[in-house]
This record gives C-alpha cells, sequence and structure tokens, in this order.
C-alpha cells in the first residue's frame, strides 16, 4: 500500500484525506440513523396513552424531549398545550412543525459533506490524472527521454484516477442510500406527529 502511495506521488493525499473523512461520515450515519434512535418503539402510543387524562407534568416533557428524534417534535406539541391551554390546532400544529424542521436538520447532518466528498473526489483524480500528464511530457521533452520519469508520469495518472473513483463512489453510494432513509424517516415522523397533533386537538376540547 505504501509503494502505492509513493507511486501516485503527491495529488493522492487530498483523496486518502477524503477517504478518510467519507469513511467517518458513513460509520457516524450508519449509527445514528438508526431506527430505534429516531423513533424508539411504541413512542407515539405511550405519548397518547400517557396524555389521555390531560396534559402530563413537566418533567416528563422534558424526558420525551430526550427520546430520539421524534421525541422533542411530540413534546413540542404537549408543551405548547401545557403553556397556553387554549392554544388553538393551528398553534399546535406550528409547534411541532417547527420542532419537526430542527429534527429533519439533525437527520440531514452531515449528508451534505459526504455529497461534497462524492463529486469532489473524482475531480481530485482528474487533478493527479493531469499532474501525471505534465510529468510524462516533462519526461518526453527532458534529456534523454529518461524512461524512469515516464513510468513515473504514468504511475501518478493512472493510480489516482483510479483512487479518485474508488472514494467517489462509495460515498455516492452511501449518501444516495442515506437519503432514502432520511425521508424515510421524515415521512414517518410527519405521519406520527399529524396523527399526536389530532390527539392534541382532541384533548384541547
Amino acid at each position: 500500500m505504501l509503494s502505492i502511495i509513493q507511486a501516485a506521488g503527491w495529488p493522492i493525499w487530498p483523496l486518502i484525506l477524503c477517504s478518510v473523512l467519507a469513511l467517518a461520515l458513513i460509520l457516524e450515519r450508519c449509527v445514528q440513523l438508526q431506527s430505534a434512535k429516531i423513533m424508539p418503539a411504541h413512542i407515539l402510543a405511550q405519548t397518547i396513552e400517557a396524555s389521555q387524562r390531560g396534559v402530563p407534568l413537566p418533567e416528563m416533557i422534558q424526558a420525551l424531549d430526550k427520546a430520539g428524534a421524534m421525541g422533542p417534535v411530540l413534546a413540542s406539541g404537549l408543551r405548547c398545550l401545557h403553556d397556553n391551554p387554549k392554544a388553538s390546532g393551528e398553534d399546535i400544529q406550528a409547534s411541532m412543525q417547527m420542532a419537526g424542521r430542527l429534527a429533519t436538520q439533525g437527520l440531514e447532518r452531515y449528508l451534505p459533506a459526504l455529497a461534497t466528498i462524492a463529486s469532489a473526489a473524482p475531480l481530485l483524480g482528474l487533478l493527479g490524472t493531469v499532474v501525471g500528464m505534465i510529468d510524462i511530457f516533462g519526461a518526453h521533452t527532458a534529456a534523454n527521454n529518461q524512461p524512469a520519469l515516464l513510468a513515473q508520469g504514468i504511475s501518478v495518472a493512472l493510480y489516482n484516477t483510479a483512487f479518485g473513483l474508488v472514494v467517489a463512489i462509495p460515498s455516492l453510494m452511501f449518501w444516495r442510500y442515506f437519503r432514502a432513509v432520511v425521508d424515510r424517516h421524515v415521512l414517518a415522523m410527519e405521519v406520527a406527529a399529524e396523527t399526536f397533533a389530532r390527539h392534541l386537538s382532541r384533548l384541547r376540547a
């Protein structure tokens, strides 16, 4: 591996940095986008059951606020009704929508960075290719047309092109996968929030 890095020349180092960063982002998103961390099991049913007889105590709302990404959305509706028992259904929905947007932003965290790596890695590989081609032309114009310089230029060009694609393709695939996972979670959260908002409207009445 070290010999490959040496053969690829200095343009390989930005790609290595991108690969390490992409791997860290992928692992982080794999952990944070687990269903149990987004919508803990039965959280909606348990919250509806707990609020059947009225708005829960602030301590329970604070505990709900820490229950995954969905918890703060449900807690925002309860908090709105707790602070203003006469709050309209529109007020409750507006409060939950704001919390939902913040939760969505948290789900999309680091995805733009992963998309940037997927887009930039081929360009960095192309940069290495250009550097290698410059070395090749330099070898042709050098005295005695040195074969070692020609081989080095070819190595730089090919290794960087290949490594750029090796970094870009998995990054793009995982970015698309995480986008689909986030969209699925956001849809489930929207359905749950709408159900809970209707429940709170009936509770207010």
